[in-house]
């Protein structure tokens, strides 16, 4: 008997569970795939990490239901173009997003959006006010947040790619 499309798909990508980035191409295409989920608004994405179920795809699917556009889910190709960083899915998993107790998802994707946010699922903050934080990826700095477990976090997430700046 056939198997489903659904775990075809599954089981071919059962290298996405890993949770260390995985570096692809040559030096002169400077792409890299990350493990991590991405979602844009307003022309600017955030790129959502963290460990294999630390709610990557969770807070994706929080933002899409506020109105923000999948880009990719559990890997992210990222790279430099005119000093900016682009965050695009492969192939392979485009539009698709996992929605832990239905499924795998197909929705429409983005394509590829400028990345203005990094949320780390792996750190969590407490503070009310937590001081400005970046990250270095591809040579580049981009504004960094820690989880913080409050239910307006997404909101507050979408708000940030939607108007700006923290300060």
């Amino acid at each position: 008997m056939p198997m489903p499309p659904l775990i075809r798909w599954a089981r071919a990508l059962s290298w996405a569970c890993r949770s260390k980035p995985v570096t692809t191409g040559t030096q002169s295409s400077g792409h890299v795939i990350l493990h991590a989920t991405c979602v844009a608004h307003s022309g600017r994405a955030v790129l959502i990490r963290g460990a294999s179920g630390r709610g990557k795809s969770g807070l994706a699917l929080q933002l899409l239901a506020l109105g923000a556009g999948l880009v990719s889910d559990d890997r992210t190709r990222v790279w430099v173009a005119e000093g900016c960083i682009m965050a695009d899915a492969p192939e392979t998993i485009r539009g698709k997003i996992e929605a832990r107790g239905m499924g795998i998802l197909k929705i429409p994707s983005s394509g590829p959006q400028p990345l203005a946010l990094i949320v780390d699922l792996d750190a969590e903050t407490t503070e009310r006010m937590p001081s400005l934080t970046h990250a270095d990826l591809l040579g580049q700095s981009v504004p960094l947040v820690k989880k913080a477990d409050h239910a307006h976090f997404p909101a507050a997430v979408l708000l940030y790619l939607i108007h700006g700046t923290l300060i």
